[in-house]
């Protein structure tokens, strides 16, 4: 329920809020509230990804970019993420996500996002995304490139997140539960 809450939030803040280029850097603001708390009452790891759809959202509404796919009926999904924790976000404590496209390679789009308390990094992810279409398949890249217009070249993707991809991609689409207790 508090996803809802946020969200309807979220709605309103873009009401006024100040258009972006889906090329910058958004910044979304929050509270730790009561349901975001695990049993050691820091925000729960689980937390940090809804508050990343909720930031990578933000950043595609203010951009244009929302209206844009869906008029084409295309739509992003998370491949993969990673996430590194430095410090814990405690109740009532107000903090920012920043969320930004890294950049594309010949299949995905990467975003960093980054959880801060005024300059202080408390916990950095980085996702691999894709967008489909509702119709089927995948938007390919210069799909993409058509509708947001050219990338610009400050988005070559680094050389660590082809080897994170590559480390992480799934050799079969079947389990072995035989030796599962």
């Amino acid at each position: 329920m508090n996803l809802y809450w946020r969200m309807l939030l979220l709605r309103l803040r873009w009401l006024r809020a100040r258009r972006l280029s889906i090329w910058h850097t958004a910044r979304t603001p929050f509270r730790v509230v009561p349901t975001d708390l695990d049993l050691l009452l820091h925000m729960n790891n689980g937390k940090y990804l809804t508050l990343m759809d909720l930031g990578r959202m933000d950043l595609m509404v203010r951009s244009g970019m929302w209206a844009k796919l869906s008029a084409r009926g295309w739509f992003p999904v998370v491949a993969g993420q990673t996430i590194t924790y430095r410090k814990s976000l405690r109740l009532g404590q107000r903090f920012d996500l920043y969320t930004r496209v890294l950049g594309f390679d010949d299949k995905w789009g990467y975003v960093e996002q980054t959880f801060c308390v005024g300059e202080t990094v408390y916990a950095h992810a980085i996702i691999r995304s894709r967008f489909l279409k509702k119709t089927g398949g995948s938007v390919e890249h210069d799909e993409l490139e058509e509708l947001v217009g050219e990338f610009p070249g400050h988005l070559d993707v680094p050389d660590w997140l082809h080897d994170w991809t590559a480390s992480t991609k799934i050799d079969t689409t079947t389990f072995d539960a035989a030796g599962a207790a």
